[in-house]
């Protein structure tokens, strides 16, 4: 008789004393409050008589938090428990106390916790350890750097910390009190946050990994109900969001509440691609390239401080208007943008155009490369400055062979070539002109060729054709080295000027993922540097056409052509 009385008074007292015990939010006059209303299903394991007991009862829990805060901004979330009644008696039973209490709830992502703080003289009904808030690691260890902040006495709990136990009082204490009920009220705690860059914070109760399983002393909710008859029965209890014992966790173990971070501004850098020379008469087309790329906003141009025409809308990063120069001389050309939602305004820096009735004078310089090994694939270079698009450049390699290259918006002339002997090699390079633009010679440049060390693997480096890219549209360059275990980096080139940092060869294949954002046409190449074991080789110039207002030649400016860039494997 006594046994089936006892079992009767623990599992009600085990099971339901806090079925509905849950954290609450708010923030003052922020926001509405948000219910969350779900089912709790807990598990009380008595310690004597009875076996384990399971009962699901429907909670309610309310947060208020802003809907939105801006980037670094900081702001309070007050976490309250709602007051728990337990019965005081059953069947000839008698509560002693509850005690062991702690309720637990992730470390919001994309938020920096600043301060906790238990908020004095709004809890009631409680002895033992002050309540605190503490964070924790997944064994329950205090931790700075824990994902858990839990709501406990000191982490007196009955398993998932240091200081458990399943059959003593400690911790939060509310001990029974007289009359028909035991009611207490647990403290309401103050976090305050620092939102991050942008996401959003959500106020969650832990659920994940074993969290989120029936009966687990990492349930958000875990407390020690103790009664007595003629004997003493302690039954843990373990709750977690879930209808039923065998169902998975439910709304309960979604976020809560969910605050939206409005990012920052970004900040805008402003270039201006244009020719560095023009002929007096000529219409010529200016670009102003806004990095990132901003959908919106206007772009004013300016001649010596003196705008010209009316602003220009701003799309995928990019603005331009057409000019015609009337007088000899140097001119700067200025471009201002006025920001729009979420980008913030810039201005470039001058841009110098010389203007001359006279064919525009250009010299002509070899810029690449100084080595190479015998037999193996190499890029000559060189550069037309001012940086005109037309015309071509014919590199004679000892007064001999001859290979050419076509001189894109950049100025740049690229030629694939292979020496076949050791010893210094003389290469002179030799600019067409083209309209209006004059012919120019390069000095002879110098290239030392030696053979490769003989236990190194020759390699052969193929860049994918890159054909027509819009401005702005995200391109990814793949690189294939042969063969493919060959170990080393590959180093993306725009013309003279890389492309991002080089990037490790990974099962004979490198990529870099970039925008551009000028229009013209230019050279792109792959170069891969071998480590020990492997030979270096270039891959054959690729042709890249960014469709567009033409920017009758190139400014010289490698920010006025990329968007932006990053390297991946």
């Amino acid at each position: 008789m006594q046994k089936k009385r006892i079992r009767g008074i623990v599992a009600p007292l085990g099971v339901t004393a806090l079925a509905g015990a849950t954290l609450l939010g708010g923030i003052p006059a922020q926001a509405a409050p948000v219910t969350t209303t779900f089912n709790n299903t807990c598990l009380a394991t008595p310690s004597a008589v009875a076996g384990p007991q399971s009962q699901t009862q429907e909670a309610s829990i309310v947060v208020d938090a802003p809907a939105s805060v801006n980037a670094g901004e900081e702001y309070d979330v007050v976490v309250t428990a709602p007051p728990i009644s337990v019965p005081n008696s059953n069947s000839g039973s008698s509560l002693q106390s509850v005690s062991r209490v702690k309720v637990d709830m992730e470390v919001p992502q994309n938020a920096q916790i600043l301060s906790t703080e238990i908020i004095p003289g709004t809890s009631s009904g409680l002895s033992g350890v002050a309540p605190n808030l503490l964070r924790v690691n997944e064994n329950g260890a205090v931790d700075a750097n824990g994902p858990i902040l839990r709501l406990s006495g000191n982490n007196q709990v009955i398993g998932n910390s240091p200081t458990s136990s399943k059959n003593s009082r400690g911790g939060i204490v509310a001990l029974a009190q007289s009359g028909a009920n035991t009611t207490f009220q647990l403290p309401q705690v103050k976090v305050r946050l620092k939102a991050g860059p942008s996401g959003t914070v959500d106020v969650k109760l832990r659920s994940a990994g074993d969290a989120g399983l029936y009966g687990n002393d990492k349930n958000y909710l875990t407390f020690l109900p103790e009664a007595s008859l003629i004997i003493t029965a302690w039954a843990p209890t373990q709750c977690s969001p879930r209808d039923t014992s065998t169902a998975p966790v439910n709304s309960g173990a979604g976020p809560l509440a969910t605050t939206s971070i409005v990012e920052a501004d970004k900040q805008t850098t402003t270039t201006v691609a244009a020719p560095g020379a023009v002929k007096n008469g000529d219409e010529v087309t200016l670009t102003a390239n806004v990095n990132p790329a901003a959908n919106g906003g206007t772009v004013q141009f300016a001649i010596n401080g003196s705008d010209i025409g009316g602003p220009v809308a701003v799309a995928n990063g990019t603005a331009s208007t057409t000019h015609t120069f009337d007088t000899d001389g140097d001119f700067t050309v200025t471009a201002v943008y006025s920001g729009t939602q979420g980008f913030v305004g810039s201005t470039s820096a001058p841009k110098t155009i010389n203007v001359s009735t006279d064919d525009i004078v250009t010299s002509l310089a070899m810029t690449a490369p100084d080595r190479a090994y015998v037999d193996q694939d190499v890029n000559l270079h060189a550069q037309v400055t001012p940086a005109v698009q037309g015309g071509t450049v014919e590199f004679t390699i000892n007064g001999g062979d001859k290979v050419t290259g076509t001189v894109g918006t950049d100025g740049v002339a690229v030629a694939p070539y292979r020496f076949t002997g050791t010893g210094t090699h003389s290469v002179v390079a030799r600019y067409s002109g083209t309209d209006g633009v004059a012919p120019s010679v390069a000095p002879a440049f110098p290239v030392s060729v030696t053979n490769a060390p003989a236990e190194a693997v020759q390699t052969t480096t193929t860049l994918n054709p890159v054909g027509t890219i819009a401005k702005g549209q995200p391109v990814t360059l793949t690189a294939t080295v042969d063969p493919a275990n060959a170990n080393g980096t590959v180093q993306f080139m725009l013309g003279n000027a890389p492309l991002g940092a080089p990037v490790p060869v990974v099962n004979g294949v490198a990529t870099l993922p970039t925008t551009f954002v000028s229009a013209g046409t230019f050279s792109v190449t792959a170069k891969f540097v071998g480590s020990a074991g492997f030979v270096d080789s270039d891959s054959e110039p690729q042709t890249l056409t960014v469709p567009g207002d033409p920017d009758s030649g190139y400014g010289g400016s490698l920010d006025g052509l990329l968007g932006g860039f990053g390297s991946s494997q």
